[in-house]
């Protein structure tokens, strides 16, 4: 059997891996969940528009608002909010040829969507589904009967141009086309929310693991 001296050197060094490791943990985290790379650079800017120019027909884009998005770019994340309409009714499917109803294809598209956004440090912020008509508008189209909504979180807005080009994304379009009747998104920051960061709760969650930890062993040891 060990000496006491050395379980207690034994237990203090493996307490310190704990939370060296807890540390090491949220730095890969942030590593990955923070822009490192600063902001767009105008040669980016030309590249990824001369790439996507043929996208933007049919698709109720504009090259010159995407243009001023990226231009204005402070290499800070940025949050899009999606208003969808989804097509309820039934479809070709552009895979199988079989009828389908729309809606699947949006889900599908959405399988497609996520591991990419997860990729390139972005995340949902909130996904909902709308349970009423306007209550508040004016000077503003008539409510086409959304759907859903999403608040999407892009780390940077260099990771939405890669997205845009990744061919899993690019591969699902025509669902999303066909899986939706009407849409529109546009990025927004936050100012003020009462929802706690990814940042403030990974970093909660690891220190709670951490002492649990620490607490465990200095209880098995006592």
């Amino acid at each position: 059997m060990p000496s006491a001296p050395r379980q207690g050197a034994i237990r203090d060094m493996t307490i310190w891996i704990i939370w060296v490791t807890a540390l090491l943990s949220y730095g890969i985290f942030r590593l990955w969940y923070d822009n490192w790379s600063g902001p767009l650079k105008p040669a980016e800017i030309d590249a990824f528009l001369a790439q996507v120019a043929g996208r933007f027909e049919g698709t109720g884009n504009r090259a010159d608002v995407m243009r001023a998005f990226l231009e204005a770019d402070d290499g800070r994340e940025f949050v899009m909010l999606n208003l969808v309409k989804a097509q309820m009714e039934q479809v070709e499917d552009p895979k199988t040829g079989q009828m389908v109803q729309g809606f699947d294809l949006l889900k599908r598209y959405s399988k497609r969507f996520m591991p990419v956004l997860f990729r390139n440090g972005g995340h949902p912020g909130m996904v909902g589904r709308k349970v009423g008509g306007y209550i508040d508008a004016w000077n503003t189209e008539a409510d086409p009967d959304w759907t859903i909504f999403g608040l999407m979180r892009y780390r940077s807005r260099r990771d939405m141009m890669k997205l845009v080009m990744d061919p899993l994304f690019t591969e699902g379009h025509s669902d999303k086309l066909l899986g939706t009747l009407a849409t529109f998104s546009f990025p927004t920051q936050r100012v003020v929310s009462f929802y706690l960061s990814p940042r403030v709760t990974v970093v909660l969650v690891l220190a709670l693991l951490a002492a649990l930890t620490h607490i465990a062993l200095l209880t098995s040891a006592g």
